[in-house]
C-alpha cells in the first residue's frame, strides 16, 4: 500500500507540474504529425489508396511513443542539476515510487499525444474500431514504460547531458529504421527483414498495425505483448536498482 501511494503522489506531482507547462503536451506530438499531413499522402500510391493510412498510422504511433519516451532522462538529469533529487533523499518516499511516478507521466502524456494523431488522422481516411484502439494503446503503454525506464536508468549511470544525448541519438537511428516505421519491412531484402526481427520495436509496429487492420487474433500482436511486457519489467528492475543506488 505504501508503494501504491507514494507513486501515486509522485505521479500527481508529475502531472501538475506538466499541465502548468502544457505546450510538451503538442511540441512532441508535432513531428508525428507533421509525417502524418506531409508525407502520408505520398505513401497512397505505394501502399494502396486510404488503407495505406491504415499502415502509416501505426508506425507513427509507434515513433511516438519511442521518441517521446526515450529522451525523458533529460528532465532528471535536470532534476539532479537543480538538487531536486537530492532532497529527496531525505524523504521516506519509495525509490522504486520515484521511478513509477515518473513513468506513469511519460504514459499518460503519451496517450494524450497518440489520441491527438489519431483524431487529426481520421479525415484522412482512418477507420479503426474502438477495442483495437485501446489494446494498441496498452502496446505503446508497454513501450513507453520501457523506454522510459532505461532513459531515466541511463541518465542516472552518466548524469551528464553530453554523454546522454550522442548515445541516445546513436541508439535511436537503427532503432528507428529497422522498426519499418515508414514502410512495412516485408517491402525489405530478406537479410535486412532477418535483422529486424531482433528489434522488439519492429513487433510493435506489426502488432499495431494488425490491430489497425482489424485482426486483433494475429499472432503478432500476443508476441509483441509478450515481448515487449517481458522488456518492460526488466527495464523497470533495472531502473529501480539505478534510482535505489543514486537516490539514497
Amino acid at each position: 500500500m505504501k508503494l501504491v501511494r507514494d507513486t501515486w503522489l509522485v505521479l500527481t506531482r508529475q502531472l501538475v507540474l506538466m499541465l502548468r507547462n502544457p505546450v510538451w503536451l503538442f511540441v512532441g506530438v508535432l513531428q508525428p504529425l507533421y509525417f502524418l499531413v506531409l508525407f502520408g499522402p505520398l505513401l497512397r500510391p505505394v501502399l494502396g489508396g486510404a488503407d495505406a493510412f491504415t499502415t502509416f498510422v501505426p508506425g507513427l504511433l509507434v515513433m511516438l511513443a519511442q521518441f517521446g519516451t526515450l529522451f525523458v532522462g533529460f528532465g532528471l538529469l535536470a532534476e539532479l542539476r537543480a538538487g531536486i533529487i537530492e532532497r529527496m533523499r531525505v524523504t521516506p518516499v519509495s525509490r522504486l515510487a520515484l521511478l513509477l511516478g515518473r513513468t506513469g507521466r511519460d504514459i499518460v502524456m503519451l496517450l494524450a499525444q497518440a489520441s491527438i494523431l489519431v483524431a487529426v488522422a481520421i479525415p484522412f481516411g482512418l477507420s479503426v474500431k474502438a477495442v483495437n484502439l485501446l489494446l494498441t494503446f496498452v502496446l505503446l503503454s508497454l513501450v513507453a514504460q520501457l523506454l522510459s525506464a532505461v532513459s531515466y536508468a541511463i541518465a542516472l549511470k552518466l548524469r551528464s547531458e553530453d554523454a546522454f544525448a550522442p548515445l541516445l541519438n546513436a541508439a535511436s537511428t537503427p532503432i528507428l529504421l529497422l522498426s519499418g516505421i515508414f514502410l512495412p519491412m516485408t517491402l525489405a531484402p530478406a537479410w535486412l527483414r532477418h535483422i529486424s526481427e531482433w528489434n522488439p520495436f519492429s513487433w510493435a509496429v506489426q502488432a499495431a498495425r494488425a490491430l489497425f487492420a482489424g485482426h486483433p487474433g494475429d499472432p503478432h500482436v500476443w508476441k509483441a505483448l509478450v515481448i515487449l511486457g517481458g522488456l518492460a519489467i526488466a527495464s523497470a528492475a533495472w531502473a529501480a536498482r539505478s534510482f535505489a543506488r543514486g537516490v539514497r
